[in-house]
């Protein structure tokens, strides 16, 4: 008995059958292009996922026509790129000239990008989970810029997700933060192939997947199987083949579908007690019914898809586990290793003539009177959205007049510049969020938090507002402008990307200050860069930081993170000595934030106080401005010696003891030179300049490091030597260069200075060698 003579489409569904199998085709005749047809003299691999698109063609057709607002936003897993393209051709979105440029120059991206692509993605993805968890933090940035300026828009905030993408850890860090579970415009739609790139997953099931979701509050839709298994179900001898289904590992099943019919019914039935009444139920049922049976799952049923979507709970999140086939419509379905399988010409040929497409023709579209084009053209309608005001980022000033004395940290004067920027510049000052990993007492920020108050979507009750003990006041209030998430570093910078981009993705630009200890900068430091890579500005601030914090020891020491600004595109990094210097570098981080062509910043701070009058600021207004532009490009000279014989390049909290060394080599009759570093990477980036490989501005150079000044130099920082060690090429000198290359251990900071040769003896050793 025929499977299909029970249901009729209607001319709606036709259509949308008709386009979901167009979107096949070119999603698949995408990567052909790139890879088979395009010309590649290099040879080198051009690559693209033609397997990992065909399980996404009919959930995305299904969204795109039928599902999505123009305010939703929607998260595309990586490999289905070719059908995102496809789709936005055939809603008149992209130009036909770009189909054949997959992962060619100036093309289609590899991945969807927002930055890259002639259509910008709503959400860049291509490292995997980070994608994936991009539109949760999209939402709490929406929901803050509604709560505060009131134009954060609305609509559901979608991820479509690979299975093999909730193996990363970072997935579940956001899943299970406590903020998360409020969001209902969150929905993830999981492609639940059960395929990696090397194997069929042995071991991946909904089950586990279902109590893990569960337990974090989730709603959780599962979509298994499709109209023709569930009418075989309702058979007799049904049940007994959906327990024998659901019973196989994913390796059987997927060898069912490379089985011919004969096989089938002689395999599918198994050897339990309800093999005979499985025997009995498909002996009449044709062939091609029951091929197409085999592979009918949830994830590519029309019918099944719509029952979960019009199922959604928006007072929470929720996820959809839609099962498909990987390859599915492809002569590649279901293989185990058909991850990056390129069909063949003659494979492509007989998609195309399954089809009823001409290969030669492959971008062709449908006639405009047809069912098929008036439906996409309604789609286009929906999904086109207005053009959206953007507000000005506001100004921020450079300098807020004060001159710090005593002995102050630059982790301090973090929290003391933002309470004076709310005061001097409030425009500037409610556009700044800080975002922390619940560390926020231990860095400095408690008396901002006090003032400003912590973000919530409703006001929550303060249970200690009336204990005189309590120091850090918790007050949670739509109106707060901090944000307390987890500890998972990860996720600060997930939001800190997302709230980084409001400016462009809902008109209101924010000031986001993302701070956490600098340890666990490198281990924050990949998604915070995809953040940035996808439009992102915001600011990160890494403190403590060093060897510096003595007593913790090697475990909570960083070496490598004074580098990320000679190395991460799109961002600057400053690492202060003085208070003043941190309020100058901040102010100029943020007046980088919020606007076209803005850029992020990191900065690097300390817990070590230090005497702000060896700063030596001056009282001219003149003078003063002069010492902050130099601080804000890079480096400015704390001290010149009428004769100097070396150069004391230093950074950050061993400025003390650079300018000790100094002392000492006076004594001595030798002249030092004594230059503070707040920035690497601009210096770097002003030397290549130099050398016509930058566009950057030199001034830096020819006044921090004037030719008839050039000396010998020692260059000396809290962290790995070779971040300094470039600067011997501005003019060409010998050099020594001190710093941290080893683990270390706990201990008084004289006792781990002299074990790293940071203290002042080894500087002092250092620079009578190269005079000598």
């Amino acid at each position: 008995m025929s499977l299909t003579a029970t249901h009729e489409d209607t001319e709606r569904d036709a259509a949308l059958r008709e386009i979901e199998q167009r979107v096949l085709w070119l999603a698949t005749a995408i990567v052909d292009s790139a890879n088979r047809l395009r010309p590649n003299p290099t040879g080198l691999k051009v690559g693209g996922h033609q397997a990992s698109s065909a399980s996404m063609v009919t959930i995305m057709t299904a969204l795109w026509l039928e599902q999505l607002s123009s305010a939703d936003r929607v998260s595309v897993k990586p490999h289905a790129s070719p059908v995102l393209h496809a789709l936005e051709y055939l809603l008149g979105e992209l130009d036909a000239a770009y189909l054949p440029t997959l992962r060619q120059f100036g093309g289609l991206q590899s991945y969807p990008s927002r930055s890259k692509d002639p259509v910008p993605a709503d959400y860049s993805t291509g490292s995997v989970g980070i994608g994936a968890t991009a539109p949760i933090w999209g939402a709490l940035a929406r929901r803050y810029v509604d709560a505060h300026f009131g134009s954060g828009g609305t609509g559901r905030q979608w991820s479509l997700v690979g299975d093999a993408e909730l193996d990363e850890g970072a997935v579940w860090e956001t899943v299970l933060d406590p903020m998360v579970a409020e969001l209902g415009e969150v929905v993830w739609v999981v492609d639940l192939n059960r395929q990696s790139l090397d194997r069929v997953v042995p071991t991946m099931g909904a089950t586990r997947l279902q109590g893990m979701f569960t337990a974090a509050g989730w709603q959780v839709l599962t979509v298994k199987y499709g109209r023709l298994l569930e009418e075989l179900f309702a058979r007799p001898g049904g049940a007994h083949l959906r327990d024998r289904i659901d019973e196989m590992t994913n390796p059987e099943y997927q060898r069912m579908l490379r089985r011919t019919p004969a096989e089938l019914r002689a395999i599918l039935p198994g050897d339990g007690p309800g093999a005979a009444a499985i025997t009995a139920l498909v002996a009449d049922v044709p062939d091609e019914d029951l091929r197409a049976a085999v592979r009918n799952l949830g994830g590519h049923d029309l019918d099944a898809l719509r029952a979960a979507f019009a199922s959604i709970d928006d007072t929470r999140p929720t996820v959809v586990l839609a099962y498909t086939l990987k390859g599915y419509g492809l002569a590649t379905e279901g293989h185990p290793q058909n991850h990056s399988a390129l069909l063949n010409e003659a494979q492509i040929g007989l998609l195309a003539g399954k089809l009823g497409l001409d290969p030669a023709d492959p971008w062709a579209t449908f006639a405009a009177d047809s069912p098929a084009a008036r439906l996409l053209a309604a789609a286009a309608d929906r999904l086109r959205r207005p053009v959206q005001p953007t507000a000005a980022a506001p100004a921020v000033p450079a300098d807020l007049g004060r001159t710090p004395s005593g002995n102050a940290t630059t982790q301090a004067a973090l929290g003391r510049t933002l309470l004076d920027l709310s005061r001097a510049a409030p425009e500037a000052g409610a556009r700044v969020v800080t975002v922390s990993p619940d560390v926020s007492s231990s860095t400095n920020l408690g008396g901002w938090v006090n003032k400003v108050g912590v973000w919530s979507s409703a006001e929550r009750n303060d249970w200690f507002a009336d204990d005189n003990e309590t120091i850090l006041h918790w007050r949670e209030r739509p109106s707060g402008q901090h944000v307390e998430l987890g500890i998972a570093e990860t996720n600060l910078v997930g939001l800190m990307g997302e709230l980084g981009a409001t400016w462009n993705r809902w008109g209101q630009p924010l000031l986001p200050i993302g701070v956490m200890y600098d340890p666990f900068v490198e281990r924050a430091l990949e998604p915070w860069s995809f953040g940035m890579y996808a439009g992102g500005q915001s600011i990160l601030v890494g403190t403590p930081s060093g060897v510096t914090l003595a007593p913790e020891g090697g475990a909570h020491q960083s070496i490598k993170t004074p580098s990320i600004g000679l190395e991460q595109p799109n961002c600057i990094t400053y690492e202060p000595a003085f208070a003043l210097d941190t309020e100058w570098c901040l102010l100029a981080s943020l007046g980088r934030l919020g606007r076209p062509g803005g850029t992020s910043a990191y900065l690097r701070l300390s817990t070590r106080p230090v005497d702000q009058t060896l700063a030596g600021v001056p009282t001219d207004p003149a003078a003063r401005e002069r010492r902050r532009r130099q601080v804000v490009a890079g480096a400015y000279a704390l001290r010149r010696h009428a004769r100097p014989s070396v150069t004391l390049v230093t950074m950050g909290a061993l400025v003390t003891e650079a300018l000790a060394a100094a002392d000492r080599l006076e004594g001595m009759g030798v002249g030092a030179d004594v230059v503070c570093v707040t920035s690497p990477g601009l210096l770097f980036r002003a030397l290549q300049a130099r050398r016509g490989l930058d566009d950057a501005e030199s001034w830096i150079l020819d006044t921090v490091f004037p030719a008839d000044r050039a000396t010998p130099m020692v260059t000396v920082l809290d962290g790995h030597p070779h971040t300094l060690a470039f600067l011997t090429g501005v003019n060409v000198v010998r050099g020594t260069h001190l710093g941290v290359t080893k683990f270390g251990q706990s201990g008084d900071l004289d006792s781990v200075y002299r074990y790293h040769g940071l203290d002042v003896d080894t500087i002092l050793g250092a620079c009578l060698d190269l005079v000598d």
